[in-house]
């Protein structure tokens, strides 16, 4: 799910070089942390969220095709 992720993000952000993604796994949950430089979270956010929550759905569909669940943590 990792790659996927980061797949996605190095087409928003101008520095791709800079994204950090770190993934933990738990039981049925994967936890995705996601670092971007700075200045570039507004980027992956999106306005009003809408990029956001559009990755988090993605990510959800990906994780439930595996049957797990997924959670999406972004930070710059």
């Amino acid at each position: 799910m990792k790659e996927f992720l980061e797949f996605i993000v190095t087409h928003l952000v101008d520095h791709p070089e800079r994204i950090l993604i770190m993934e933990d796994q738990h039981n049925a949950t994967v936890s995705l942390r996601l670092t971007v430089g700075e200045g570039e979270v507004g980027k992956v956010i999106g306005r009003s969220g809408r990029t956001a929550q559009a990755l988090r759905v993605l990510l959800s569909a990906v994780a439930a095709r595996q049957g797990k669940r997924a959670l999406l943590e972004i930070v710059d």
